[in-house]
């Protein structure tokens, strides 16, 4: 992975700005810098570890995060981090949801005083198998659902629904690809972008998505949900796609389900 220059100067200054404080016992690089994203004018995002005591004081306070310019040499440079206690960090790699994992891709210690910080961050952005065949039952009934919706929108003339739904059968056509391919939902910022990496995918996928986005119509619709059920035998009938969908998002606030959005 490239760092540029300045941003490696914005991490050294950050880095030295916290390292000797007793309140914080590690800085982790994330973000666009980290994954490898970064354009010239990118801020720096970190997350930085206080202890506990501290943490808690902050919470109480609302006090989590840190901006600042002064740590840049470059035009509108600046870092923007969350302040995070080491139990955050178990917890995500315990039971997070993907794009909470995501988030962890590329992250680096700037500095740590945590024994085996190295290894709990790269233990995070592991795509969960447990749950992997209720995600593309879920994600595939949300494409079929949003598609269905979309035409009904159309035949009404109801320009909201339509865009709702081109939004949504976007969204879960996209997140079916990247479950299929056992990678990690990065939340709405970096989809395209881990899509088009995606290896397993229809050939005419990445057309059909941005097609839709572009140009919402009933005809780009039907197309970017046949080339996904076409693909692959997801093992989902349309009656099951229906009745998943009343079930577990319809009827989802019977049993406290996370909305499907935050998984």
């Amino acid at each position: 992975m490239h760092i540029r220059d300045h941003h490696q100067r914005a991490i050294d200054r950050l880095a030295d700005a916290y390292r000797d404080d007793p309140e914080f016992l590690g800085l982790i690089i994330g973000g666009s810098v980290a994954k490898g994203y970064a354009r010239d004018d990118s801020d720096v995002d970190f997350m930085i570890i206080a202890n506990d005591a501290s943490f808690a004081e902050r919470l109480a306070a609302r006090d989590l995060f840190i901006n600042r310019s002064d740590l840049c040499d470059y035009e509108g440079g600046y870092v923007d981090g969350k302040i995070i206690n080491l139990s955050f960090l178990d917890d995500v790699a315990q039971r997070g949801n993907e794009p909470s994992r995501a988030a962890f891709q590329g992250t680096f210690a700037a500095f740590s005083h945590i024994d085996n910080l190295d290894s709990l961050l790269e233990s995070i952005p592991v795509y969960p198998e447990s749950g992997h065949k209720e995600r593309i039952k879920a994600f595939y009934s949300m494409a079929f659902i949003q598609h269905w919706l979309f035409n009904e929108a159309a035949r009404h003339g109801n320009r909201y629904t339509m865009t709702r739904a081109a939004s949504q059968l976007t969204l879960f056509a996209g997140r079916l690809i990247l479950a299929h391919n056992r990678r990690l939902f990065p939340y709405h910022k970096w989809l395209v972008r881990a899509l088009a990496d995606a290896p397993r995918k229809p050939a005419e996928f990445m057309d059909r998505f941005n097609a839709l986005l572009e140009a919402p119509s009933a005809e780009n619709s039907t197309a970017l949900f046949e080339c996904v059920r076409d693909y692959e035998n997801w093992g989902v009938s349309d009656l099951d796609a229906y009745t998943w969908f009343m079930t577990d998002v319809e009827w989802a606030w019977m049993s406290d389900n996370a909305p499907i959005e935050d998984w």
